[in-house]
């Protein structure tokens, strides 16, 4: 409805100084969950990179790195097992990105634990979720910083027990003593435990004959009325092909988009899908339409977006099978995600599957499609 023109200009003010976009996206959600881990200073989520105390903070933290020296304090030291929990049970309280299904796990990996997305849904079930940031709503990180930030939440969640806070952390000191002079200085943008947004957390897993090892959805992004959805399935083998569909006026109300081919493997490496979703919503579909895909979203989407469905088309999982029209049923509160299709017909549809010529076949990408796990532990290499 507006020119080029208009449009420039307003990629050009939208954003006008220095820092990540000021939601609770990719980047946000993880540098706040960094300083839940325990690995990152108090402030360090939250502060806008424009603001004196950044550059205190980045100080302070590099004096701080020579006292965790001397003190050989080392990150397995603060990474345990309870601080993933921890993380995972922030991530539900704060509205975290999807992608932080991905991050979490894998960084897990690395300390040499396994979350799996059955253990998301245990947690989200029992911790409430207390922001509505952008995407979800119509706060912002400056706002949440400006009301306490991180440890004001971590406070909150703290009152029901949800979190442990005898952790060590990069301060040297718990968590504990980090927040205990943490104040929420605005009920409606940090929410009160005992007056929350929902008494679920941000995001689900789902699962089903279409997901059958999982699949992740920002459930405080998705309109109500899009929490339980039944539609035809869209079917497209790349985002490029889903967006010209969606530009070209051929979604309808109703219907379910299916972007497959763009997990680990497919892709190779899982692409960002941020313009299929905002063009759902551009359309005026947000409340109508839903999408599904093995790849995964932008922090930044909103809606009944679905990502990280495995196993992905690739190695022949169900999302391979769908075609034009099937019946797909969505129920996010009872974490499902299936295909109206009896298991006779998955089986033959199977019988007839071949699986794709990769879309790149030498260097780096191509050895870590062949090594990479799936969506849901967290696209490791195995």
């Amino acid at each position: 409805k507006i020119s080029e023109e208009k449009l420039h200009e307003i990629e050009q003010k939208c954003c006008p100084s220095c820092g990540s976009c000021s939601g609770m996206f990719t980047a946000n959600s993880m540098n706040c969950l960094t300083e839940v881990l325990g690995m990152g200073l108090p402030g360090n989520g939250t502060i806008p990179a424009v603001q004196s105390a950044r550059i205190r903070l980045a100080k302070q933290a590099g004096m701080q790195v020579m006292e965790l020296l001397k003190k050989d304090i080392k990150p397995l030291d603060i990474m345990t097992y309870d601080a993933f929990i921890n993380a995972m049970t922030m991530d539900m309280a704060l509205g975290c990105s999807t992608n932080s299904m991905l991050h979490l796990p894998a960084i897990a990996h690395e300390c040499g634990f396994k979350l799996d997305m059955h253990l998301a849904n245990e947690i989200s079930e029992r911790t409430p979720n207390l922001c509505h940031l952008s995407p979800a709503g119509p706060h912002f990180i400056e706002e949440l910083n400006e009301v306490g930030g991180i440890p004001a939440v971590m406070k909150e969640v703290a009152k029901k027990g949800l979190i442990n806070t005898n952790l060590l952390t990069v301060t040297g000191k718990t968590i504990a003593e980090n927040i205990k002079d943490a104040e929420n200085k605005d009920p409606e943008i940090i929410r009160p435990i005992d007056n929350p947004y929902s008494e679920t957390g941000g995001i689900a897993a789902l699962f089903g004959n279409l997901a059958p090892d999982g699949s992740v959805v920002k459930r405080s992004a998705v309109a109500p009325e899009m929490l339980v959805h039944k539609g035809p399935a869209r079917v497209f083998d790349s985002e490029e092909d889903a967006i010209a569909a969606i530009w070209g006026g051929k979604i309808k109300d109703g219907d379910v988009v299916v972007i497959r081919y763009e997990g680990p493997k497919g892709g190779p490496g899982m692409r960002e899908m941020l313009s299929p979703t905002s063009a759902i919503m551009g359309a005026g579909l947000g409340s109508t339409v839903a999408l599904i895909t093995d790849g995964r979203f932008s922090g930044a989407s909103r809606g009944a977006a679905i990502g990280h469905v495995s196993p992905e088309a690739a190695i022949g999982g169900p999302i391979a099978l769908l075609e034009e029209g099937d019946i797909i049923s969505i129920n996010i509160p009872e974490h499902k995600l299936e295909v109206e299709l009896s298991d006779e017909v998955l089986e033959e549809r199977r019988k007839n599957w071949k699986p794709r010529e990769p879309r790149i076949t030498t260097g780096y990408l191509a050895r870590y499609a062949k090594l990479v796990s799936s969506g849901t532990s967290g696209a490791v290499l195995s």
